[in-house]
């Protein structure tokens, strides 16, 4: 946990994991090296890094999803990215209301999943069993805005 963290109440077991843009450093260090000019708010084409707690960015899968374009980091004057990382380490989280879990045929997830981290399995006489190849997952979001139950998250 950050001071900020700390000094702004982010001790609590609710806290939402909060997901810096592509290719942030370190949270710490980000926190650190970021002026919160919104330059990267800004430049984003999928208009998904948004304002989050204490005015710093913060990406909105709800909003749509990362091309990886590299916009953002090239257009910060602070250091506070780097490109010769992976972009991040988050990955699919889907929860039980699933409409696939509670057996209704919804396979628009997989639709959009370009890394086909998201499969279905046929089942003899039933709803097709939802597959998840996690390893492969880019972590681009793709996933989570055309979800109609809001069944998935992206975790860090």
């Amino acid at each position: 946990m950050t001071r900020a963290q700390l000094l702004r109440g982010g001790w609590g077991s609710s806290k939402k994991s909060i997901i810096r843009p592509p290719w942030s450093k370190n949270e710490v260090l980000f926190i650190d090296l970021c002026s919160r000019c919104g330059a990267c708010i800004e430049t984003c084409p999928e208009n998904i890094i948004i304002l989050g707690s204490g005015k710093f960015p913060v990406v909105d899968f709800q909003k749509g999803e990362c091309n990886f374009c590299h916009q953002c980091a090239e257009v910060c004057q602070y250091h506070a990215f780097d490109v010769k990382q992976q972009p991040w380490h988050i990955k699919i989280d889907i929860k039980d209301n699933c409409l696939s879990k509670i057996g209704v045929v919804c396979q628009s997830c997989s639709d959009v999943c370009q890394q086909n981290v998201i499969n279905f399995s046929l089942q003899m006489g039933g709803v097709p069993s939802i597959d998840l190849n996690t390893d492969v997952c880019t972590g681009c979001g793709a996933c989570v805005e055309v979800c109609p139950k809001n069944s998935i998250s992206m975790k860090v």
